[in-house]
């Protein structure tokens, strides 16, 4: 594992293994010089144990970047869970997790991510504190941190468009959407109320055609997404999916969407800008749910507040952008360098 390319000096990796529910997961520390390490759980099937173990790398790394870049007093981490074919989610499952959660004392604080819920968070603080993205009263911070994630999206593409197309609206702006979940449906109702046109697509065809013609957009073919002409790419779906490939075949002025580790690799960010393409780094524009979520777990400020720290991603993405055109460098190494200097590994 320490000669793994995604290991960074992460601080502790622990693998759970409960015999009784099957219940198999990997939790990532990367960081912890800013607080406890905050981030999401992800229960998704996976090609091997080495791949969620690199998934977890990436994503607790990325976690660090985005909490720092976002002023939060917490430090980044993930936890993966391998979903098997015979795998039961069930109340036992969850609360084994709970368990191994609450083992790191408070280390690590964990919150909703891809495949699980806030039923599942209820679950988990039967057993341990040290969770957020629990369902909370109206006027309330907190709760599914899904249409917080979509606000950061939606605004920090609004300054991804001032800065590559001078454009001040949306209106007319066509956007090419990758997942129609939580955040990707969020993100199209909101782009759409602001006159964007819309195409759409999800690995469940039927749920990109349903939220297409609720919206007055168009459905495509998943495979077809990617290769759509439009002024911008919104990826809001697996990872990872930003590679020498894809990159030659995209048709987009901007990539700006709320997908983690949207770069395959480290050089994929100098092919967007080889290309002129303007790419919105990942973990700055999709901060609005973690931002949400670490306002519930610490207890303070109000909607207006979150708010407010949310509309900030916009300005911050701005000045990423204002730095790579001043420098020559990628957006993503400028973001990169700022992070660092953030969580004090300059």
């Amino acid at each position: 594992m320490f000669d793994m390319p995604d290991f960074d000096a992460h601080e502790a990796v622990t693998f759970v293994h409960d015999a009784g529910t099957g219940l198999a997961a990997i939790i990532a520390l990367h960081s912890t010089h800013l607080g406890p390490a905050a981030g999401g759980t992800r229960f998704q099937p996976y090609a091997s144990a080495d791949a969620a173990l690199t998934d977890v790398l990436r994503l607790s790394r990325g976690m660090s970047y985005k909490n720092a870049m976002a002023g939060l007093p917490m430090g980044g981490g993930k936890a993966v869970v391998l979903q098997r074919p015979d795998t039961v989610k069930s109340e036992a499952f969850l609360l084994a997790l709970a368990d191994a959660v609450d083992a790191l004392g408070g280390r690590y604080v964990t919150a909703e991510d891809m495949g699980m819920s806030e039923h599942d968070m209820v679950v988990l603080a039967r057993r341990t504190r040290h969770v957020a993205g629990l369902p909370v009263a109206a006027g309330e911070v907190g709760g599914n941190p899904g249409p917080m994630t979509a606000m950061g999206i939606f605004l920090g593409m609004r300054a991804a468009l001032a800065h590559r197309l001078a454009r001040v609206s949306f209106t007319g702006v066509h956007v090419a959407l990758q997942g129609c979940g939580s955040v990707g449906t969020a993100l199209a109702e909101r782009l759409a109320a602001a006159g964007a046109r819309l195409t759409l697509a999800d690995a469940d065809p039927l749920r990109a055609a349903a939220l297409a013609a609720r919206l007055g957009g168009t459905a495509v073919a998943a495979d077809a997404i990617m290769t759509t002409s439009a002024d911008v790419f919104s990826p809001c779906a697996a990872g990872a999916i930003l590679d020498d490939a894809s990159i030659a075949a995209l048709d987009v002025a901007i990539v700006a969407g709320a997908a983690n580790n949207q770069l395959a690799t480290p050089g994929d960010g100098a092919r967007l800008a080889a290309r002129g393409i303007l790419y919105a780094p990942d973990y700055v524009i999709n901060a609005g749910g973690i931002i949400n979520v670490v306002a519930e777990y610490l207890g303070r400020g109000d909607p207006a507040t979150v708010n407010a720290d949310i509309a900030a991603i916009e300005g911050r993405l701005a000045a990423v952008f204002a730095e790579a055109a001043r420098s020559g460098r990628s957006t993503d190494v400028v973001a990169d360098s700022m992070a660092r200097r953030l969580i004090g590994r300059d």
